[in-house]
C-alpha cells in the first residue's frame, strides 16, 4: 500500500496539469487523475506524458464529486488532492506526511501555498457567519486589520509562518488522512464548487478532527486575475449553503441579506468585470430566499 495516492480533479486544465503532475514524480505517491469532461486537449497530455497516472473519466458533478471518486479507487493510507493548477515544490509531500505522521489527530494538513510568483497567498480560513461576512463585504476588516474581530473570516491575519490548527484552509492542496474520510465520509456532493472543503472541514472536527496549517512545506497555486460573475456566484452560493446546512435557515438568511446590501454597495463603487459580478450576484441574492436560491440551477 503507498503512503499517499494523490487525487486531481481536472477540468480543461491543459495549461498547468503537466506542471501539476511532474511535481508527483518521484515521490512515490499513487496517481489518480479524474477528468470531468475536459475539452481542451488535458486528456491527451495525461496519456502522453503521464501513463503511469491512473486516469478516471466521467461527466462533471462538481469538484467534489471528482475527489470523491478518485478517492474511491485509491489505496493510500493519505489522500492528496491537488488542484490541476497546482503543484508541489521539491520535497513537500514528505514532509507533509511526517507532520501527519506525527500528528495522528489530523484529519487535513495543508501546506503554505505561494503565488507563482512566490509571494504568499492566504489559505488559512475561519467560517462564515453573517457578522464574519460583514466584515467583509462592507469593508470593516480595512477599518483595523489586525482586529481579531474584524479579521475572522480570514484567519484574523494569521502570518502564515508558524503551524496552527485553523477552522479550514483553501483546498488546492490538502493531505487528507483515510481513516478520518472513513469516519466522516467524502466530500458533500451537493457543493458543486466552491465551500466543499468549508463544509469537510467542519465536519471533521465536528467529529473530533483537527484541520492543520503546516508551513514547513509549500506549494504553489494559480488564482485567476479576474473575478468573473460566474465564478463569484458559486463563492456566495456556497456561503448560502453551509451556513443552511450547519447553522439553519435563519442563519443562512441573515447571511443573504448581509450579501445582498454589501454586494449592491460594492457594484456602485467597482467598475468592469468585478463590478459586474457584484451587481449580478446581487440581482441573483434579491430573486428569493435563501431556500428558493439555493433549490434553483447551480
Amino acid at each position: 500500500m503507498p503512503d499517499v495516492s494523490a487525487v486531481v480533479v481536472t477540468y480543461n486544465a491543459a495549461p498547468w496539469i503537466e506542471r501539476s503532475l511532474d511535481s508527483l514524480s518521484g515521490t512515490g505517491a499513487e496517481v489518480i487523475v479524474v477528468d470531468n469532461g475536459s475539452t481542451d486537449g488535458t486528456l491527451d497530455i495525461v496519456r502522453e506524458k503521464f501513463p503511469e497516472a491512473r486516469l478516471l473519466e466521467q461527466e462533471n458533478r462538481g469538484f467534489g464529486a471528482g475527489n470523491n471518486a478518485g478517492m474511491r479507487v485509491a489505496a493510500g493510507r493519505y489522500f492528496l488532492l491537488l488542484n490541476p493548477d497546482a503543484w508541489l515544490s521539491d520535497g513537500a509531500l514528505q514532509k507533509i506526511v511526517v507532520f501527519a505522521d506525527e500528528h495522528p489527530e489530523a484529519a487535513v494538513v495543508g501546506p503554505r501555498l505561494l503565488n507563482p510568483d512566490g509571494s504568499l497567498q492566504r489559505s488559512v480560513r475561519g467560517y462564515p457567519t453573517p457578522w464574519r461576512i460583514a466584515t467583509e463585504y462592507f469593508f470593516l476588516r480595512k477599518l483595523a486589520p489586525r482586529s481579531r474581530a474584524l479579521n475572522s473570516l480570514f484567519g484574523a491575519g494569521f502570518d502564515h509562518e508558524s503551524v496552527r490548527e485553523v477552522d479550514y484552509l483553501f483546498g488546492a492542496c490538502l493531505l487528507v488522512r483515510r481513516e478520518a474520510v472513513d469516519s466522516v465520509g467524502g466530500f458533500d456532493e451537493e457543493f458543486f464548487l466552491m465551500s466543499e472543503e468549508t463544509d469537510w472541514c467542519y465536519r471533521f472536527r465536528q467529529a473530533g478532527w483537527s484541520v492543520f496549517f503546516y508551513p514547513g512545506a509549500e506549494a504553489y497555486h494559480v488564482v485567476g486575475a479576474s473575478l468573473n460573475p460566474a465564478q463569484f456566484k458559486r463563492i456566495v452560493r456556497g456561503h448560502l449553503q453551509f451556513l443552511s446546512k450547519h447553522r439553519g435557515a435563519p442563519e443562512a438568511e441573515r447571511a443573504r441579506r448581509v450579501m445582498l446590501w454589501g454586494l449592491r454597495l460594492r457594484g456602485l463603487l467597482f467598475r468592469g468585470e468585478r463590478g459586474r459580478a457584484y451587481r449580478e450576484t446581487a440581482q441573483w441574492l434579491g430573486s428569493g430566499n435563501t431556500a428558493a436560491l439555493l433549490e434553483s440551477p447551480r
